[in-house]
C-alpha cells in the first residue's frame, strides 16, 4: 500500500464487532457504474477486457475510494469470473448480463465441470489484487464470490430469469445431481476465495443475490449446508466473511447461524427489526439505492435514520441495499460519505464524554 497516508482499518474493526471513531462506509457496485471515468473506459474495453488488465482493473477499482472517500474497496469483477475455469461457456452481453450456451440439465452435465487452479486459470485476478494491495490502497480490499445457489440459477437458466423456475425444478426433481452441483461449487468457491486472500483481499463477501426465491426450509435443506461448508473452510482465513443477498429478509436468521461476521441487508429489512430479531452480529446496509436520486433532504434524512440505529451498538457498516445505479451522481456519494463520517464521528464522541 502506499506511504502517503495512514492504513484506514475502520471497516475491518467494525467487521469484528469493535469501538469505531465512525461508522464505515462503503458502497455496493461503488467501481464504475455511474463514474465518467469509467464510462470512458467502457467505450473501449468490455468489462472482461477491464478485468484482464490488472492495472486498468485496479484503477477502476480504486477510482470510489479515491473519489468518495469510503472505508473500504471492493474488487471489480463479475461473480461469473471463475466459471470459464470449471468448463461453463458463459459470457456477458450488454443489456442482458450473463448467458451460458451450455446450462446445466443433468448428472452427467454436473460431473462434467472441472476444478478451478487460481494461478493459471485467473492470474489477472491475483495479479490486480497485489497490486491494489500492495501499492495502490490505504484501505481494506473486499474479494468476493457468487454463493453456489445464484451460481447455479445462472448455470442451469442459462442466464438472468425472473421465477428461477427452472432452477427450482431441477432442486426438486434432480436432488442427487443439485447436491452434486452444489459439492462443485462450494469447492470452486472455496479455492477461489482463499487464493484471493493469499494476494490480498482482507474481507470477502459472498453474494447469493437470488436465494431470496426460496422458502426458510428449502434454504434450510438444499442450501445451508453447502454454505456451512464454505464458510468453516474459510474460518481458517481469518478474515471478516460477510453474507448479502437481496429481497431474502426472511433468511437473516439462516445466515446469522453460518460462522460468518458481517449479516448484510437489503432496504426491506431495517436494522432495528433485524436487532429484535435477535442478531447479532455485524450488520452492514442498507439505504435503499433509489434514495440516491431523490433531493439531498431526503438522502440525508433516510440516512440518518439508518444510521442511528445503527449506531445504538458497535459492529455497524454503512452501505446500500444493493448495488449503485449507473444514473447515480458521483458527487452524491461523495457528499453521503462525508454526511455518514462527520454525523458518526459527532455522535460518537458526543456518546463517549
Amino acid at each position: 500500500m502506499t506511504d502517503t497516508k495512514q492504513f484506514n482499518d475502520t471497516f475491518l474493526r467494525a467487521c469484528r464487532g469493535e469501538k469505531t471513531d465512525h461508522v464505515p462506509v462503503w458502497y455496493m457496485r461503488q467501481a464504475g457504474r455511474s463514474q465518467p471515468e469509467y464510462r470512458a473506459i467502457k467505450e473501449k474495453y468490455s468489462l472482461f477486457e477491464i478485468t484482464h488488465q490488472p492495472e486498468l482493473c485496479a484503477y477502476v477499482t480504486r477510482l470510489p475510494v479515491e473519489q468518495y472517500g469510503v472505508d473500504a474497496a471492493i474488487l471489480y469483477k463479475d461473480i461469473m469470473t471463475p466459471l470459464p475455469s470449471i468448463g461453463v461457456d458463459v459470457e456477458i452481453k450488454s443489456g442482458i448480463g450473463p448467458v451460458i450456451d451450455n446450462p446445466i440439465r443433468s448428472l452427467s452435465d454436473v460431473e462434467k465441470l472441472g476444478e478451478i487452479d487460481p494461478e493459471s486459470d485467473i492470474p489477472y485476478v491475483l495479479d490486480t489484487i497485489k497490486l491494489l494491495t500492495t501499492e495502490q490502497l490505504n484501505v481494506p480490499l473486499i474479494g468476493f464470490a457468487g454463493a453456489p445457489f445464484t451460481m447455479a440459477s445462472y448455470m442451469i437458466e442459462g442466464g438472468p430469469s425472473k421465477n428461477y423456475n427452472k432452477t427450482k425444478a431441477f432442486m426438486y426433481a434432480e436432488p442427487k445431481a443439485w447436491f452434486a452441483l452444489m459439492d462443485k461449487l462450494a469447492d470452486m468457491t472455496i479455492i477461489y476465495l482463499k487464493a484471493q486472500i493469499k494476494a490480498g483481499a482482507k474481507a470477502i463477501q459472498i453474494f447469493d443475490s437470488w436465494v431470496g426465491a426460496l422458502n426458510e426450509s428449502d434454504y434450510r435443506y438444499f442450501i445451508k449446508p453447502v454454505m456451512e461448508r464454505i464458510f468453516t473452510s474459510m474460518k481458517e482465513e481469518n478474515v471478516p466473511m460477510i453474507m448479502f443477498g437481496v429481497g431474502a429478509s426472511h433468511l437473516v436468521h439462516e445466515w446469522h447461524d453460518l460462522p460468518l461476521d458481517v449479516v448484510g441487508l437489503d432496504w426491506r429489512l431495517q436494522v432495528d427489526q433485524a436487532r429484535s430479531m435477535g442478531l447479532t452480529k455485524t450488520l452492514m446496509g442498507n439505504l435503499d439505492p433509489a434514495i440516491l436520486l431523490a433531493p439531498w433532504e431526503v438522502i440525508e434524512e433516510r440516512a440518518k435514520t439508518i444510521l442511528d440505529q445503527g449506531m445504538k451498538q458497535d459492529g455497524y457498516i454503512f452501505n446500500l441495499g444493493h448495488g449503485v445505479f449507473p444514473s447515480v451522481s458521483p458527487d452524491v456519494l461523495r457528499r453521503l460519505t462525508g454526511f455518514i463520517h462527520d454525523y458518526t464521528k459527532t455522535a460518537k464522541r458526543a456518546k463517549s464524554i
